[in-house]
Parts: structure tokens; C-alpha cells; sequence
């Protein structure tokens, strides 16, 4: 590492952070390393575009304050990203950050102004979800005619089935799923690398019985492979759920100014669940939520589950009344 107090080597340190410090230090997954090499990635390509300083050449003082503040503001009003996703970005640049003082705590003057930028505050939005006829007609949707609808059949089953993150569905390999006759479960991976065992429904068991013999699948191939076999991204994955939204629309327009990404099919599981009565701990461990208060979202959520808690009391028995104003300015307000 060329790296010295007042020439560091920010391309060597970056390489640093994602390959020594992520990897062997804190044991971070594959999934959040790349997760984390993006957004700096979309910061050297923003400083090039923006500034014309070339990523191999940058410096400490390019990553001011002032540079970072307008990196984030790209990526809300450029990109169009969320305050949230913005928040998240703003969190992996505060981490390279610390790194950096890690290494060396005489860049303070530097970096500490990135370390002082705030995050934004964003306003709670209700879950959105699928009924359970919109989700039905949706796994109807694509074509069991050809290969591509045949795997996004399966796809939107085994989605909806776990209620698994985009990533845990892209990691999936044939050996990932245990099928017996009637019955099979379902090994993820999720963040931070822990593993979690969920049962399937029998219509699963069997379109994933039928999918694998139809294609000869080994083991060790990708359970839900793209047209050149290899693993789905989870662009991939997302653009072949809003093919599919996009053809239900046809019959379903209401669904048409709707935002339905992979999330989305997580939060209708979750939802379904919560609607049939399945206690919310249980909802926790079977979405791999680390905490119970990550499922609370679900619980505010349905008006429907309200209805029904408000039914379980009886309602006062008090008589109405109708206020009579004893002014006249009162009372040509009243009957307007």
C-alpha cells in the first residue's frame, strides 16, 4: 500500500477497504461488498463526469465535503433515487470514511466534515401490497408456453412461497431445495450470511419438480437461471416482475400507476400471513428479520386487520346530539 500522511493512496485504499477491511476483518458477505463497491463506484464515475478527475488519480481533497453533499444531491435529483437510498449511500461513504481514519487518524481535518452530514429524514410510507387476487392472477401471468415464462412462473411462485429477498432468490441453486414427494423446504441466505430453512407449499414442490426434470438441472446450476444459464441478477429479476405486472395491467389497470418491485411480493407474504392469523414473531423469523420491530411495519399496515380488531369491541352506547349554537355568528357558520 503506497499510502503516507500526506500523499495517500486513495485507489490502493479503496481495494484495501473492500478486499482486506470488509472481507477479512469484519467477515462481510460477498453480497455487501458488492453492495459497497457500487456506491463508491458511482461516486468515481460522478467525480469524473462532474469534475473530470479520473478515478486512478484521485485524491484525498476530491473527497471533500462539498464534493460528497453533491454526490448525494446527484443521486436524488439525477437518479431519482429515495431519501432512504440516499441515507444508505451516505452510511458506506461514512464507513470508507472511518476506514480512512483507521489508517490514519491525522486525515481528521480532511474527512471529518463527511462525518458530520446528516441524514435525511423521510416520511413513513404504508406497505404496500398485493391482494391475494392480484397475486394470483399475477402468477398466472407469464406464458407456460416458452422457457422464459416457464422459469418466471416458478419464479413469481417461489417469490411469493418465501417471501425471500431479491438476493436470496438470485443466490438459489438446484441443491438449495429439498423435494420429497409432497412435501420440500427451501435453504436462503440472507444478510450478514445467516441461513434460514422454510417449507414449501405442495403446488411449489411440484412446479419446482417438474422445472428441473424438464431441464436437466444438476445440483450445482442456478435454480432460476437466466437465457445463457448463468445466475439471474437481481435487475434481471426485478425486470422479468414488471414484464409480468406490466402484461396483468392489460386486465388489471389499477395496477398500472402502482410501484411493484421484488420487495413488493415480499411485503404481500408478509402481509397474507398476518391476515391468516400467523402470530408476528413467527412472521419475523420465517422473513429472517433480526428484529421483531422490522415487522411492525406489517402490523400498521392493513386497515383490514384494524377493522377486525375494532370489531372485538363493543361500541358506547351513547345517544348523538347535535350542537345549537347560541350565537349568531355560530349559527349562520353551522348552516353554511
Amino acid at each position: 500500500m503506497k499510502s503516507n500522511k500526506n500523499t495517500p493512496d486513495i485507489p490502493s485504499l479503496i481495494r484495501s477497504f473492500l478486499i482486506e477491511h470488509l472481507l477479512n476483518h469484519k467477515n462481510a458477505s460477498p453480497n455487501t461488498i458488492k453492495s459497497y463497491g457500487e456506491v463508491i463506484r458511482l461516486l468515481l464515475e460522478y467525480l469524473q463526469c462532474r469534475y473530470r478527475i479520473r478515478p486512478e488519480k484521485i485524491t484525498l481533497k476530491d473527497l471533500s465535503t462539498k464534493n460528497i453533499i453533491e454526490f448525494l444531491d446527484h443521486l436524488q435529483k439525477e437518479r431519482e433515487n429515495s431519501i432512504n437510498t440516499r441515507n444508505s449511500r451516505l452510511a458506506v461513504i461514512r464507513s470508507f470514511v472511518n476506514y480512512l481514519l483507521l489508517v490514519n487518524p491525522t486525515w481528521t481535518a480532511d474527512l471529518r466534515g463527511i462525518l458530520a452530514i446528516p441524514v435525511k429524514k423521510s416520511g413513513k410510507k404504508l406497505v404496500d401490497y398485493l391482494s391475494q387476487e392480484e397475486m394470483n392472477l399475477l402468477l398466472e401471468t407469464p406464458s407456460p408456453s416458452t422457457w422464459s415464462g416457464q422459469r418466471d412462473r416458478v419464479l413469481l411462485l417461489v417469490m411469493y412461497n418465501t417471501g425471500a429477498r431479491v438476493s436470496e432468490i438470485a443466490r438459489l441453486k438446484v441443491a438449495d431445495v429439498k423435494l420429497e414427494s409432497r412435501s420440500g423446504k427451501i435453504s436462503l441466505v440472507g444478510k450478514g450470511r445467516k441461513e434460514r430453512s422454510l417449507p414449501l407449499w405442495k403446488t411449489t414442490v411440484k412446479v419446482i419438480q417438474e422445472w428441473i426434470k424438464r431441464n436437466g438441472y444438476s445440483p450445482e446450476m442456478p435454480l432460476l437461471p437466466n437465457g445463457r444459464g448463468k445466475t439471474m441478477s437481481r435487475w434481471g429479476i426485478t425486470n422479468r416482475l414488471s414484464t409480468a405486472v406490466r402484461k396483468l395491467t392489460v386486465s388489471r389497470p389499477s395496477l398500472k400507476n402502482r410501484s411493484i418491485s421484488p420487495h413488493t411480493i415480499r411485503h404481500t407474504t408478509a402481509m397474507h400471513f398476518l391476515q391468516s392469523g400467523v402470530d408476528i414473531t413467527t412472521v419475523a423469523m420465517w422473513l429472517g428479520h433480526e428484529s421483531i420491530e422490522t415487522t411492525q411495519i406489517y402490523v400498521t399496515a392493513d386497515i383490514k386487520m384494524k377493522e377486525k380488531a375494532l370489531k372485538t369491541l363493543q361500541e358506547p352506547n351513547t345517544k348523538g346530539f347535535r350542537f345549537k349554537p347560541s350565537d349568531s355568528l355560530l349559527a349562520f357558520l353551522e348552516n353554511l
